[in-house]
This record gives C-alpha cells, sequence and structure tokens, in this order.
C-alpha cells in the first residue's frame, strides 16, 4: 500500500448527503412509494438547456444536451400531473420541512427564515421539466470528530429525481421523494476523518423519520489536492470500499499533477474496485434560477420552536436509556437493524418489561417462523398489528409470559389463541400438595412436574418462586 501524506498534500475533502425523507412527495400529496408493475402511461420528451440567473448556461447542461437523447418517462396511479411537468407544483410539504429542520438542528445549523425555492437546471433525463425543485433551509452548523470540528455548510431540501430503469427510460415513482441534502465543509484533514464525518450525520438521519433500504440514501465525496482542481466522486455510499476510493482518487490526482497535467473539475462515479470513472463536467452555479409558481418559503420562529420540542434523541443517548432499562447490547442492536424501535416503544406502554417486549418482536417471530416453516417476513408481517393485543392480554392476567409465543403461533396459523386464566394461588396449591406427596425433590424436579401438568398456562419464573417459597 502506498504511504500518502495528507498534509502535506494539503488534501481538502467534504461531503454531499442526500436521503429521502418518508413522508409524501414534496410538492404533490401523491404517496412515495416505488412500483415494480405495468406503468399506465409512458410519455417521452427531449429536454433542452437554458441559461440560469447569472445569464449563462451550465457547462454540464450543454454537455448532456450535446447527446441528443429522447427520454422514455413512466407513469402510474401514484403519480400525478405535477410529476409529469402538466401542473403547477403544489405547496411545499410541512410534514418534508419539519423533518428536515429536526436534522438541520440536531446539525447545530442556523434556519434560513425566508428563502427563495429554486430551479437547478438537471437535462440528463432523470426530470421532466429539465430542472430540480431545491430550497436552502439551513447553515453554519457542525458535526465534532475525533480531528475535530467539520462544517456543514448547507441543508437543502429538495425533490428526488426519477429512477433510471432501462437506456434512457425513467420512472416517475421517486421523482419528487422529498430529500435532505447535506453539504459539508471541506474541512477533512483525512480520509479516516472524513469517513467518520460520514458515520456521524449518517447516525443523526437516523434519528429522525428517513426512509430505509437501498437507494434512500446517496453519498457523494469532493476532493482535491495542492495545485489541482475540485473533483465530485458519486455513489459513495458503500462504507467499505470508502477508504480505498478516497486514496486511489488521490493517487490519481497526484499522477496527473506529477506529469504537468491539470486535474480537471469533472464528476466521476465510484467503482466497486474502488477505482472511479469520468461521468461528465462539474456542474456550477450557472444551473440555477428562481422557482416562479411558488412563493417565497418563510419558516416561522413558532414553527422552529414547534420543531425544536419534538427533536429525537441521538442512537447514543437511546443506546444507553436502553441499556439503563436491563437490555443486552445485542437486543439493542436488533432494535436499531431491524428498524424496530418505535414499536419497542409503544408496546413497552403495555407491559413495562423491556426485555420480555424485546424477546417477543425480535426473536419470536424468527423462533416461530423456524417452527413452522413459514417465510419469516409472512410471519412478521401476520404479527405486526397482533403484538399490542397479545401484550393487553399479559398486562390484563388474562396469559402468563410463557403463553406468549403460543398465542403468536396460533395467530401466525390464523387462529384465535384461546387460553384458560390461570389463578396464582391454585398453582401454589399444587405445588404444595407435589412437595408433600413427593418430598426431598429438587427445585428443578417439582419444577419440571409442575410445568408438565399447566402446560404452559404459568411462566417459569412465576413456578420456582412459589416452589422456593413452599420449600
Amino acid at each position: 500500500m502506498v504511504e500518502i501524506d495528507y498534509e502535506k498534500l494539503k488534501f481538502k475533502a467534504g461531503l454531499e448527503i442526500h436521503q429521502q425523507l418518508d413522508s409524501h412527495k414534496l410538492f404533490c400529496e401523491c404517496p412515495s412509494v416505488l412500483r415494480k408493475d405495468k406503468p399506465t402511461l409512458v410519455i417521452r420528451r427531449k429536454l433542452h438547456p437554458v441559461a440560469g440567473e447569472s445569464g449563462e448556461v451550465d457547462v454540464a447542461a450543454l454537455y448532456q444536451s450535446s447527446l441528443n437523447r429522447v427520454y422514455e418517462y413512466q407513469a402510474y396511479d401514484t403519480t400525478c400531473l405535477v410529476e409529469l411537468d402538466e401542473e403547477p407544483p403544489h405547496m411545499i410539504n410541512q410534514e418534508a420541512l419539519k423533518i428536515a429542520l429536526q436534522i438541520s438542528l440536531l446539525l447545530n445549523c442556523k434556519i434560513i427564515p425566508i428563502s427563495q425555492i429554486m430551479r437547478k437546471t438537471v437535462i440528463d433525463g432523470s426530470n421532466t421539466s429539465g430542472f430540480q425543485r431545491t430550497v436552502l433551509i439551513a447553515r453554519g452548523g457542525f458535526v465534532e470528530t475525533s480531528f475535530g470540528r467539520v462544517g456543514i455548510r448547507y441543508v437543502y431540501l429538495e425533490e428526488d429525481a426519477a429512477r433510471i430503469v432501462g437506456e434512457n427510460v425513467f420512472r416517475l415513482d421517486r421523482l419528487g421523494i422529498p430529500l435532505v441534502e447535506i453539504v459539508t465543509a471541506p474541512d477533512a484533514k483525512n480520509p479516516i476523518q472524513l469517513k467518520e464525518t460520514a458515520l456521524k450525520i449518517g447516525e443523526i438521519l437516523r434519528s429522525c423519520k428517513v426512509k430505509r433500504g437501498i437507494g434512500t440514501i446517496r453519498q457523494d465525496v469532493n476532493i482535491s489536492i495542492m495545485g489541482g482542481n475540485r473533483v465530485e466522486i458519486k455513489g459513495m455510499q458503500d462504507m467499505d470500499i470508502f477508504l480505498k476510493v478516497i486514496e486511489n482518487e488521490v493517487l490519481r490526482q497526484k499522477k496527473l499533477l506529477d506529469s504537468g497535467n491539470l486535474v480537471g473539475m469533472e464528476t466521476r462515479t465510484a467503482q466497486k474496485d474502488g477505482s472511479t470513472k469520468y461521468t461528465r463536467p462539474l456542474p456550477g452555479a450557472a444551473r440555477m434560477y428562481p422557482e416562479t409558481d411558488l412563493p417565497l418559503l418563510k419558516i416561522s420562529r413558532d414553527f422552529i420552536n414547534e420543531v425544536k420540542k419534538s427533536l429525537p434523541k441521538s442512537k447514543t443517548e437511546v443506546r444507553k436509556e436502553l441499556s439503563e432499562k436491563g437490555l443486552s447490547s445485542e437486543m439493542i442492536k436488533l432494535l436499531f437493524k431491524q428498524n424496530k424501535l418505535e414499536q419497542f416503544k409503544e408496546l413497552l406502554k403495555i407491559v413495562n418489561k423491556p426485555n420480555l417486549v424485546a424477546k417477543m418482536i425480535l426473536i419470536y417471530p424468527k423462533e416461530i417462523s423456524k417452527h413452522l416453516k413459514i417465510d419469516l417476513d409472512v410471519v412478521e408481517k401476520r404479527l405486526e398489528e397482533r403484538f399490542s393485543d397479545v401484550l393487553q392480554k399479559v398486562a390484563e392476567g388474562k396469559i402468563s409470559e410463557s403463553q406468549i409465543k403460543p398465542a403468536l403461533e396460533s395467530i401466525v396459523l390464523g387462529k384465535e389463541p384461546e387460553f384458560e386464566s390461570v389463578d396464582l394461588g391454585e398453582v401454589e396449591e399444587k405445588i404444595q400438595k407435589l412437595i408433600k406427596e413427593k418430598p426431598g425433590l429438587s427445585e428443578k424436579a417439582y419444577m419440571g412436574l409442575i410445568m408438565k401438568e399447566l402446560r404452559g398456562k404459568v411462566s417459569g419464573k412465576e413456578v420456582i418462586e412459589i416452589i422456593r417459597r413452599c420449600l
């Protein structure tokens, strides 16, 4: 591995992170759902570049226009005339704005009270209108890293692009899904600090109401070294190759400069082998111009105060709280990994037993899936709305904790669970009688006999406590 002196090279790097928000579309009421079925409508368009507010045509737009492409767009009954660019945009989605402001505040940013919604020229086919709507909502924040503070320059709220499904073929189901774009300052002193910054911002994003899964977050890196120009690398969300791509890009730029060549201001795409591939010239400010169909975005002090009251806790804070409740690190990890933290919190309101609730939603479905030989996705879907019903019966004393799993199995099989309520006083009488009839046995032996007789109608914990009391 080549040793790189990043300080000597005056390495500069920053991030641009685009994260989908979990809400309906930004400028219409259409749902943010991706479709797999056949489209209900197909249209074709050819896009042309226009001058931005500076009076110039953006170099990236000119490049895309030179390709002379005709684009096909697929529409559905879950898309509308806004996505087709046949109807003006509706007023901005207030839920998406609230989520974006939460993220901004968690990034220590200052909210911009009045802002102009802008059009950003994009004629690569990813938008029917030839532009993307975007609005600056916050600036001047920071995140702390072990190498020092990294500034957050801007936070934008914007609409996502249409998704490409074939050569020059785009689907409008993704177009208009709300995104936050977070732009950091080029403060990272080395690739490790940049990766740490990306992970810190990712943790903040996941604490808010954002979409999860492949394609819901996109991450770009901007890199330059002494004597060179800024190069943007797209597709940097795979953290396994993050450091390798940056190292290879620095070596590529250094090699060009050492041989007397210029490093072009360009956009490149990260490849799986850690290399990068040229995409197009780097866009500039010439592609921006005001949105004429919408008024200025005004964010009131009252709205900001309302957002502050509902700020989510950081992942670190939540982990600490869960640990204090007695949950193991493995259970906590599963809650985050399976995105079941909110469900866990709601169920805990019914029965305040963290380990029991966590086991019920994280472990039992897997065990039931294996036992019944039914796909886990099917099991979880059938149980999703029924966990609260079963826990309510536990809270009311109608079933014991040991009956939870059998009850869930019955639900998966399409049967309503039926259990007799057990009087613990009667259980104690049975145990006393058993001890009298069979004196001298161990706690374990008494427990086995009683549990066999009761067949799961009472928990093992309750039985052993009664046995110890009676011995």
